[in-house]
């Protein structure tokens, strides 16, 4: 997909989290640990999907993009909808997207992936169209 670079994909990670909660190792409460903040995040910017949540089952988690870079500003370490992101990747050289699902029952939530954005210019000036968000 044009425009996403250096993607990185932390299902492994979240199997060993739940093999561990499955067995025991890793107390429930530790992994539904959610915030208020991410929940929030979640109901107002989560992108519903298929998946059921791996702890509960009870519904679907969504997952919410967060957005971190130096040259984003006050919106660095912020939830951002695909479209809000689309158009910072028109206008921004990098910054980077953290996609988190969350499970608003549970509060079960994992980084799911992580990847690079921008219009890979050094200086933020120039510009190359980017489709969408998600990889």
């Amino acid at each position: 997909m044009p425009g996403v670079r250096q993607v990185v994909d932390y299902a492994l990670q979240r199997r060993a989290v739940l093999a561990d909660v499955a067995a025991g190792r890793v107390p429930t409460a530790d992994a539904c640990d959610a915030g208020t903040y991410l929940l929030q995040a979640a109901s107002y910017h989560g992108r519903p999907t298929t998946r059921t949540c791996p702890l509960c089952e009870r519904e679907p988690v969504v997952e919410v993009m967060w957005i971190f870079g130096e040259r984003l500003g006050a919106a660095a370490g912020s939830a951002r909808s695909a479209d809000e992101i689309n158009r910072l990747a028109d206008a921004i050289s990098e910054f980077t997207v953290h996609v988190v699902e969350v499970c608003r029952s549970c509060r079960w939530n994992h980084l799911v992936q992580s990847y690079v954005l921008g219009t890979d210019d050094a200086s933020g000036g120039g510009r190359r169209r980017r489709r969408t968000a998600s990889p």
